[in-house]
């Protein structure tokens, strides 16, 4: 038995794979371009990636591929039709980083509600030192209970961060992209409402044919211009040049993102023009990569293939 993953570096080089050498023999890779990947998987039974494209010219000379295994939750850069088509299973990994990202989603959202970059750089600044009040007040900010809190997309994540918010006082409202997730324990709005009545939007929704572009220009004119956007679903759900000129222009109060649409960013998005951290907060894409999350990310794909091998 041979498993070769192909892009290992993807999940960290802090997370030990020895585990999966009681399968046979492991090869791995740091990174693989799709014109690498042929001669890499032609003698292998199993191959484990994130974000290589797996399709007839990447896989189809593989002799003895049984089993593809996706180190995340999304399969977009698999062609499903192709292995069913060559009899080749695939697994993905869901929930192994609810817990992680609703975490992010309430960083990303505090270091915006409270002015924290404004204040954090006031002290540092020796702004502190210079004043004759304990208390300094430059920077107004709120409390979250209160507040309405709407989220794009209800499903694991989104439901457990409605639950932290519900927590901390927030009137929950949510929008389903998809028209399939109802939860009774909170109201289930349009996505007009959402836009106009709520203080924060939180996006966890996947990228599909209803959710790509939906926040742009149009969608922000109707927020608050006190209103908060916070994105960690997938990036072309936001129109990236509405998003900032709406920024520059206070169309909104500010924004936090944790995904883009081109990753890593491109010095060409306009996002990047905007320097002001009590606006804009952006994170490379590490929402949902706390240690405990890739660790658990890992023995999930080491449990599929062991369930898979003593089913085969």
């Amino acid at each position: 038995m041979k498993i070769v993953f192909l892009d290992r570096k993807t999940i960290g080089e802090d997370i030990d794979l020895t585990p999966f050498n009681r399968f046979g023999e492991v090869v791995i890779h740091d990174f693989s371009k799709p014109e690498e990947v042929p001669a890499r998987v032609e003698d292998a039974d199993i191959i484990i990636l994130n974000k290589v494209p797996i399709n007839e010219k990447t896989i189809g000379t593989a002799k003895n591929l049984k089993l593809v295994c996706v180190t995340a939750t999304g399969v977009n850069n698999l062609d499903l039709d192709y292995l069913a088509s060559k009899g080749i299973e695939w697994r993905n990994v869901a929930g192994y980083s609810t817990q992680t990202v609703t975490q992010h989603t309430f960083a990303l959202l505090f270091y915006l509600f409270e002015n924290l970059a404004y204040y954090d750089n006031y002290v540092k600044t020796d702004g502190y030192t210079k004043d004759f009040m304990f208390t300094h007040f430059e920077k107004r900010f709120g409390e979250l209970c209160g507040k309405t809190y709407g989220i794009i997309g209800l499903g694991a994540i989104g439901r457990q961060v409605a639950s932290v918010a519900k927590a901390f006082g927030c009137n929950v409202i949510y929008y389903s992209t998809s028209g399939k997730n109802h939860d009774s324990e909170y109201k289930e709005v349009s996505f007009d409402e959402l836009l106009e009545t709520s203080d924060i939007i939180s996006i966890h929704a996947p990228l599909n044919d209803a959710t790509a572009n939906l926040i742009n220009k149009d969608a922000l004119s109707k927020m608050k211009k006190s209103a908060i956007l916070l994105n960690l679903g997938r990036g072309p759900i936001v129109n990236e040049k509405d998003l900032a000129d709406a920024l520059e222009n206070g169309t909104i109060r500010a924004a936090g993102l944790d995904v883009l649409s081109v990753e890593p960013i491109e010095e060409s998005n306009p996002l990047l023009k905007i320097k002001d951290s009590t606006k804009l907060l952006i994170t490379p894409h590490i929402a949902w990569a706390s240690v405990e999350a890739r660790t658990r990310l890992m023995k999930i794909i080491e449990d599929h293939i062991d369930k898979f091998l003593k089913n085969a």
